[in-house]
Order: C-alpha cells, then sequence, then structure tokens
C-alpha cells in the first residue's frame, strides 16, 4: 500500500472513530436513563434493562416463542411475495396496454396507496375471520402500492435505445422481457422489495394485533392483556434488531453490488 492510501485510510479511520464513540456514548446514556427510570416507575410500566434481557433470553429458549417469531417471518415473507407479484402485474399492465394507464395510476394506486392498514385489517378480520390468512392479506394490501409505484418508475426509466436495438432482432415480447427488460429492473427491484421489507413490519404488528392467531403481534396483544410490559418491550426490540440487521448485513451489501454494476 502506498502511503498516500494509508494515509487516506488513517484519515478516514480517525474521522470514524468520534462518531463510533459518539453512537456508543448515546447507547450508554440511553441504557442509563432507562435503569434509572425503571427504579422509579413500577415494573409493569417500565421494565428495566435487565429485565427485558432476560426476556430476550427467554425468547430465544422458548419453543411458544420462537414459534410466533417464526410466524411473523412467514407472515412477512408471503406478504412480499405475494404484493410484489401483483404490484408489480399492474406496473406491467399499462407498459404493455396504455389505455389502461389512467385506471390504474390515477384511479386504483391511489385508492390503495391512500387507504390504511388498521383499515384493510378490521376488513380482512371481517371477510376471513381470525387467522393467517388475514394478517397475510392485511400487509399484502398496504404493500402493492409501493411495488406499484416503483415498478412503474423503473419501467419508465427504461433505456428505449436498447428496447428498440433489441425488438430489431426479435419482435418476440418474452425475449425481450426476460433478457432485456427485467435485468434492467434489477435495481428497482432490489429497492422495492428493501422499502416492503421495513413497512411491512410496521402492518404486521398491527395486523396480527387485531386479526391474528399467532405471530408477535398476537404474543404483544395476550402480554398486553396480562400487563406483561417486559414482554411486550422484548418483542419491539427482536423486530428493531432484526430490521436493522438485515437491512446492514443483507441489503446494504446487495444495494452496493447493484450500484457498481449498472453505475453510468
Amino acid at each position: 500500500m502506498s502511503s498516500a492510501s494509508a494515509s487516506a485510510v488513517d484519515s478516514a479511520w480517525r474521522g470514524t472513530l468520534p462518531r463510533r464513540a459518539a453512537a456508543h456514548l448515546f447507547t450508554l446514556l440511553f441504557l442509563a436513563a432507562w435503569a434509572a427510570a425503571s427504579l422509579v416507575a413500577p415494573s409493569y410500566l417500565l421494565p428495566g434493562p435487565v429485565e427485558v434481557a432476560a426476556r430476550l433470553w427467554g425468547f430465544a429458549t422458548s419453543a411458544r416463542d420462537l414459534g410466533h417469531v417464526l410466524a411473523s417471518l412467514r407472515h412477512v415473507g408471503i406478504a412480499i411475495a405475494v404484493s410484489f407479484v401483483i404490484g408489480s402485474l399492474l406496473a406491467l399492465i399499462p407498459y404493455y396496454r396504455p389505455e389502461f394507464r389512467f385506471a390504474i395510476e390515477r384511479r386504483l394506486g391511489p385508492f390503495l396507496n391512500a387507504f390504511s392498514g388498521v383499515g384493510w385489517t378490521l376488513l380482512s378480520v371481517m371477510w376471513f375471520g381470525i387467522g393467517p390468512g388475514t394478517v397475510i392479506f392485511a400487509i399484502s394490501a398496504v404493500l402493492i402500492p409501493f411495488a406499484l409505484v416503483n415498478m412503474a418508475a423503473g419501467l419508465a426509466n427504461l433505456d428505449r435505445e436498447t428496447l428498440e436495438m433489441a425488438r430489431s432482432f426479435t419482435r418476440r415480447r418474452l425475449p425481450v422481457f426476460l433478457r432485456i427488460v427485467v435485468p434492467s429492473l434489477y435495481p428497482f427491484i432490489f429497492a422495492t422489495l428493501r422499502i416492503m421489507f421495513g413497512v411491512a413490519w410496521k402492518v404486521t404488528l398491527t395486523a396480527e394485533l387485531f386479526g391474528g392467531s399467532s405471530g408477535l403481534g398476537y404474543l404483544i396483544n395476550l402480554a398486553r392483556q396480562e400487563f406483561d410490559t417486559a414482554t411486550i418491550m422484548a418483542a419491539i426490540v427482536i423486530i428493531i434488531a432484526f430490521v436493522h440487521g438485515v437491512d446492514r448485513l443483507v441489503f446494504a451489501p446487495l444495494q452496493n453490488i447493484l450500484s457498481r454494476h449498472y453505475a453510468t
């Protein structure tokens, strides 16, 4: 490594240290304030960090609690897959059949985007009763507009010259779609899935709370009835840690790869 490169790395490292120290200091101060407040407030209102940590260990060692965690993961995974497929199809329809553009982009899209997750949950409970199908339906209904808007934006930004060149070799739509359109949409597909993953967990708790028979939201509802605040906070910590970890360890590296590959 040259001296210039070593100096640049050293400068970057020194610049990172204050930010890391500030972040760790903030975390320690937050935990200290939380512990101090828990000494004053009743445990059913604000359990301390040690109590919540013990409950987190209970999640890791309890088959019942792990089952609820896996149920939420299953709800989120299925809902993302379903909503992505439906939203992408809705975006493709006006791309190939422009006469439907106004109906989908100016009518259906705004309606789906404006309707709240609580509203979809209540309707799905009335339609399907209490169960996993209700939760998946409510999450999917909220996520479909995200897929529709992002995929429509990706289709609108396709390279027209590349498409024309592809059509000069073949007039068949399927090969052009699979070999040109889909690869060109990879950055938009990734961005859509990343957004949907974060939003899905926000909706999941509400859907499981009102219409679920399993999952972390259902477990939170049971804990609320028993004033088990430690379980509620432990479930929230699990969701935050999982979403943040997946974003940092999975989505961020994939985004860097796509950014380098598709950089212009």
